[in-house]
């Protein structure tokens, strides 16, 4: 638990820092090395012992501003409640209550995003888009999921949509893991080009 306590606070100061640039590559670059260092050392590591021993780095798009954008929030949904069965880590369920509407270089979408529900809540925004299964996870990726840290900025009335941050989800790296992935409303029918690639094993 300890480890797992560490774990998430430094990827919770991973997206501080990233909130705090602005848009910055560099900063993209530095979260990018920080958190292959997580992967390839910490024992809360998504990697078994024998990945972690040939671990050369995650794979990614790189790093492009236009990929980046500020949505409006749109809370005028109906607010479904989703159940996902985690095996022994029980059920996660969480609701849509709200969706965002956005252009990016390659195509316009609307995305909705769920609040997790059980003990503090968080926002989780998962996705998949037409580069699944083909140069990214088939299951799509995430972009937020406060709980555990994964959290790019939010306002009052405004989202940050910062795809360079898109990231697979545990279950892509090993079968231990049970995730949610996107539900069919969030998959997108044009690619995203951008943040975290497929791990070929």
């Amino acid at each position: 638990m300890l480890d797992l306590l560490d774990y998430r606070r430094r990827v919770a100061e991973m997206y501080r820092a990233v909130r705090a640039a602005n848009d910055d590559s560099a900063a993209c670059i530095t979260f990018r090395h920080q958190r292959d260092d997580l992967f390839r050392t910490h024992p809360q590591s998504a990697l078994d012992a024998a990945q972690r021993a040939a671990f050369n780095g995650l794979p990614y798009f790189a790093h492009d501003p236009a990929y980046r954008v500020e949505a409006e929030i749109d809370t005028h949904v109906e607010p479904q409640v989703f159940e996902v069965e985690l095996g022994e880590d029980g059920r996660l369920a969480y609701r849509r209550f709200a969706r965002v509407h956005f252009t990016l270089p390659t195509g316009s979408g609307t995305l909705t995003l769920f609040w997790l529900l059980g003990y503090g809540g968080g926002l989780f925004l998962p996705f998949g888009d037409r580069t699944n299964s083909d140069m990214t996870y088939g299951g799509g990726r995430y972009l937020y999921d406060t709980i555990k840290g994964a959290d790019l900025g939010t306002t009052a009335h405004t989202v940050m949509l910062d795809f360079n941050y898109a990231y697979n989800p545990s279950c892509a790296y090993h079968p231990r893991w049970t995730c949610p992935l996107s539900p069919p409303e969030n998959r997108l029918d044009f690619p995203v080009l951008a943040g975290e690639k497929q791990v070929h094993h």
